[in-house]
């Protein structure tokens, strides 16, 4: 098993169990957790909370990464991830989505861990009203539109 194979078991096997405190630890000091649904948490003390809202939302959790490939700063997997929900709308319902972690490396550290998957799919699995729906897809839409690098993507091609 490589290094990054290890990391990547530690990293889901805390993050099931929410062990927030054994998580951070696998970040260096000042890392970034940029979850795709809560956005980002910056340091151990931020990540090891953010593990609180996967328990307000879901239980019984599964995270499984596949299909690792690593550079000595820079490493990715795909991965499959899934939950029981507790919303309201869809209590007790398994919500699954499978998406691509990237890892920015800082020695057995993670310096920044961000994420893609098809949000609306994710959401829709726990019954919300297709106007909730439409108006989170949105509003995600519009901040990607805003962010700093996707300028050269939404501003004028004169």
């Amino acid at each position: 098993m490589t290094d990054f194979e290890n990391l990547l078991d530690r990293f889901a096997a805390a993050a099931t169990r929410g062990d927030g405190p054994g998580l951070a630890a696998l970040f260096t000091p000042e890392g970034i957790y940029d979850d795709y649904f809560f956005g980002p948490y910056v340091g151990r003390d931020a990540i090891a909370g953010m593990l609180a809202h996967f328990a307000e939302g879901g239980e019984d959790f599964r995270w499984t990464f596949h299909d690792p490939l690593a550079g000595e700063h820079l490493a990715y997997a795909s991965y499959r991830f899934s939950y029981t929900s507790k919303a309201p709308e869809a209590a007790g319902t398994r919500v699954c989505f499978a998406g691509m972690s990237r890892f920015e490396l800082r020695g057995h550290l993670i310096a920044r861990y961000s994420e893609v998957f098809d949000r609306g799919m994710a959401l829709a699995q726990q019954n919300f009203a297709p106007e909730r729906l439409s108006r989170i897809c949105r509003r995600y839409g519009e901040a990607l539109k805003r962010s700093e690098e996707w300028k050269d993507h939404v501003g004028s091609r004169a």
